[in-house]
């Protein structure tokens, strides 16, 4: 069910097109990354509705971040998937992202949607004490995630940063923390 559902989601974005809002943008995640993460609690043997609506909500942050992260690849190939209605909020065109402008209201554009991820992120460990310990490992990706978007936070929302663009080494010691103190 949960794979079909991954396979449906991905063809309907086949047409290459930007997101009309941030809304259609976590609709898709719900229905890619979400849903994988409903996987691998099934994997496990978690059949839980604290630990799935965790899941939801990690996997939205996950569609949002990889979103974020991809732009810069996506504007040298001429284009950009960012939701429209946070572009046309502040002014900036694709064309904006496209040029690799770093203006204030083209950073404005990062923060509002990588404030959104972090709103879902949030509100997932808002209620891990509900989720069983036995989910925490399909969870982990959200070290992952903390890492990008403490890192583009640094960089004041400038997504061209090229540090956006190396690998973190400290992100296996963050995974063995969060697993040692059992979090996510």
């Amino acid at each position: 069910m949960w794979f079909m559902k991954i396979i449906d989601e991905r063809e309907k974005n086949l047409d290459d097109r930007a997101y009309r809002n941030i809304q259609e943008l976590e609709k898709y995640a719900e229905n890619t990354q979400s849903a994988l993460l409903y996987l691998t609690l099934e994997m496990l043997g978690v059949r839980d509705v604290h630990a799935d609506h965790a899941a939801s909500h990690i996997g939205k942050a996950q569609g949002i971040v990889t979103c974020l992260r991809a732009t810069p690849y996506h504007c040298t190939r001429q284009k950009v998937f960012l939701p429209m209605d946070v572009c046309m909020l502040h002014g900036v065109s694709q064309e904006d992202f496209i040029r690799g402008k770093q203006e204030k209201n083209v950073r404005d554009v990062i923060y509002d949607i990588a404030s959104q991820a972090h709103i879902h992120l949030e509100h997932a460990r808002s209620f891990s004490k509900k989720v069983p310990v036995k989910a925490y490992p399909a969870f982990f990706c959200t070290v992952a995630l903390d890492d990008y978007l403490c890192n583009v936070r640094k960089v004041d929302f400038n997504i061209f940063h090229p540090s956006l663009q190396r690998k973190s080494t400290l992100l296996p010691l963050h995974l063995y923390i969060r697993s040692w103190k059992k979090t996510y």
